[in-house]
């Protein structure tokens, strides 16, 4: 039963989960967060990941605006190995926002620049981290002017409200060009490495599940056609990008019916997923940072929360079913494939005790990274303070309260409400003023 977070001890918190027969990893050293690790020939100075977290707040262009570099600096400042950062459009019809990030021709400057301010100020605060950048196309959430205008792989009965455009082959291959460009501005705006983000509803990952679609070299019952997108994309990337570190945020399964990952029934089924893992093991890939479930469908799966948003049903699962769903999803393919390394999500939710949890993961082989969305907008100087101070402060987490969420489904500049009060919660009072 679905329960808000009230736990003021570690003691309560593990007493709550042996109640719900869950078996919580916990470990008092945190240590394992602060070792280092090594990939493709970076060092990454410790496992804290700032997982990619849409802010809505670019230029009309695309490119960051003052807001974006405020929130990259904070994530800089704050210390944490990896600065994932949200997702970029590769085209203006890809965007689901008309200020979501978005890198082309005109303004690949704008991120190399920001590159240059984000390593310069964590050098300075101790840190190299290792950037990040996630490339999407939006497909069935596109909303490049403010309403929506789905480009869909195939028909989804449980998703689709209106008939949408189903891409055609020629579409994909224009798609798979504006990939490819869009690696190539993001290497030479001096990113480590390229997200090909195959998650959360988005074009690929519905690709990857796309049975249904007909008469396609990119769909269909067998996994070589309707993997081809992706695989195809990386592949081209590494022979036009030479260099370039490739990667992708996976979900392993949507938990709905026509879904990636699923079986009949909507219950997870890693079997395909496993398999896609081997071709990109094949490929080289030596980082994939693991999601499930949809925000836009069932938000509670990779983002557990104390309270939905307006007029969302609470789930029926208690959250740290959610948060262990996560943890033991991410150990099945950390387990398998141990020379890659994997990030895991869903932690924001135990708040002061998420590094505790994160610690025991890593310590138990089930992941490589803990990353951090929710708790980034809320909290980015938590490596430092764990560096510091051993401990996260609880006057400072995020309390899975969905403020931001709320905020990015409305098209807002999304952060958070509660702890950066001055910027977003102004935001939220507009939101709740228009009755939203």
């Amino acid at each position: 039963m679905h329960e808000r977070f009230r736990y003021k001890t570690k003691e309560e918190l593990l007493k709550k989960a042996k109640d719900l027969d869950l078996n919580l990893p916990f470990s008092d050293d945190i240590s394992p967060l602060l070792d280092t690790a090594s990939f493709d020939g970076f060092s990454v100075p410790n496992r804290l990941v700032v997982q990619p977290m849409e802010g809505y707040d670019s230029e009309p262009d695309g490119s960051p605006s003052d807001l974006t570099k405020r929130r990259y600096l904070r994530y800089a400042a704050g210390r944490s190995g990896i600065i994932w950062y949200e997702a970029v459009s590769v085209s203006h019809d890809g965007r689901s926002n008309p200020r979501q990030l978005w890198i082309n021709r005109k303004n690949f400057d704008s991120f190399g620049s920001l590159n240059e301010e984000v390593r310069k100020s964590a050098t300075y605060s101790g840190t190299v981290p290792f950037l990040v950048i996630q490339l999407t196309h939006s497909g069935r959430y596109s909303k490049p002017e403010g309403k929506p205008n789905p480009r869909v792989a195939a028909i989804n009965n449980i998703l689709d409200r209106t008939a949408p455009y189903i891409l055609t082959d020629d579409d994909l291959k224009r798609i798979q060009d504006n990939f490819v460009s869009a690696a190539r501005l993001a290497a030479d705006s001096g990113f480590d490495a390229i997200d090909i983000k195959a998650c959360h509803g988005y074009l690929i990952i519905e690709l990857l599940g796309a049975t249904s679609r007909q008469k396609s070299i990119y769909g269909g019952r067998d996994t070589s056609s309707r993997f081809r997108f992706m695989l195809e994309t990386i592949d081209r990337i590494k022979t036009e990008v030479p260099g370039i570190i490739i990667t992708t945020r996976l979900n392993i399964s949507d938990l709905y019916g026509g879904g990636f990952g699923v079986d009949e029934s909507g219950k997870s089924d890693f079997r395909e997923p496993l398999f896609l893992v081997e071709e990109l093991m094949a490929r080289g890939i030596k980082l994939i940072n693991i999601s499930m479930g949809s925000p836009y469908f069932n938000p509670h799966i990779t983002r557990p929360y104390d309270t939905p948003l307006p007029g969302v049903k609470v789930p029926v699962e208690h959250p740290l079913s959610g948060v262990l769903n996560m943890i033991n999803g991410t150990s099945v393919f950390q387990k398998r494939f141990p020379e890659i390394h994997f990030v895991g999500s869903a932690y924001s939710y135990l708040r002061q005790y998420a590094p505790n949890v994160g610690a025991a993961v890593i310590k138990n082989g089930d992941a490589s990274f803990i990353g951090f969305g929710r708790s980034s907008f809320a909290y980015p100087s938590m490596p430092l303070d764990l560096i510091r101070m051993g401990k996260a402060d609880p006057a400072k987490v995020c309390i899975a309260c969905s403020g931001c969420t709320r905020l990015i489904k409305n098209l807002h500049p999304g952060g958070c409400v509660i702890r950066d009060r001055e910027i977003y919660a102004t935001e939220l009072k507009k939101l709740i003023a228009d009755g939203k």
